[in-house]
């Protein structure tokens, strides 16, 4: 077994995931510690949520170590809870294979564009409707939804593209975080030979468990550890 070293993403730093939904329906910073599994790879990471200055946050997640080393970063604007994408990096690098790309979301002239390892036809500009999300914020918007009850339904302007992305709640569950025992409300999606799950504890402002498979092989899971 492999294990991986974790780097702690700041401001400066490049998932998967997490959330600000907070309690009382505040946002609040955290972080959160994960077992991490990701393409046969054990290690561990780290989901975070700053504030960014002014009405802005940023929310980054990173799994990281010798073999493997995966960035995300969003930062983002809260309008009285409605979440708007500002900027987005996202770095990889999987044994000697390495991939950045960059986002901008520019609200002013209603459009998103990409650069760094892009393809020309993902470059953009792709046109924003509000509303949009990228693919980090709806980790958090999951988290968010779920505890409130509001459909899980989404318009994800990411990498390029716009698509949409409907979960469904498939019952309660009791998973183990940190050694106990929690019951946990499961969400999923599919799409084609891809399956996304969610566990959501009631409390809790991170999804406690990620799980994304592909062709009924897991490629990433995350088992939340400690939340701060």
């Amino acid at each position: 077994m492999n294990t991986l070293s974790f780097k702690p993403l700041l401001a400066a730093a490049a998932l998967l995931l997490a959330s600000a939904a907070a309690y009382a329906g505040e946002m609040k910073p955290f972080s959160a510690d994960y077992l991490a599994n990701y393409m046969g790879i054990q290690g561990v990471g780290r989901m975070e949520l700053a504030q960014a200055g002014g009405n802005r946050w940023r929310y980054s997640l990173n799994i990281g170590g010798s073999m493997a080393n995966l960035n995300q970063t969003t930062v983002f604007e809260d309008s009285n809870g409605q979440w708007r994408p500002i900027s987005n990096s996202d770095s990889s690098e999987l044994l000697v294979k390495r991939r950045q790309k960059n986002a901008t979301y520019d609200w002013s002239r209603g459009e998103a564009r990409w650069s760094g390892d892009v393809k020309p036809e993902r470059a953009g500009p792709v046109k924003l409707q509000n509303g949009d999300l990228d693919a980090m914020l709806i980790n958090l918007a999951i988290a968010r939804d779920v505890a409130a009850g509001k459909p899980l339904h989404y318009r994800m302007v990411d990498d390029g593209r716009v698509k949409q992305l409907n979960y469904q709640v498939a019952g309660k569950e009791t998973i183990t975080v940190a050694g106990k025992p929690r019951q946990a409300t499961r969400v999923t999606r599919v799409d084609g030979d891809k399956q996304e799950v969610l566990w959501i504890v009631d409390g809790m402002p991170v999804p406690a468990r990620i799980l994304r498979r592909k062709d009924g092989q897991d490629e990433m899971d995350l088992r939340l550890q400690t939340l701060h």
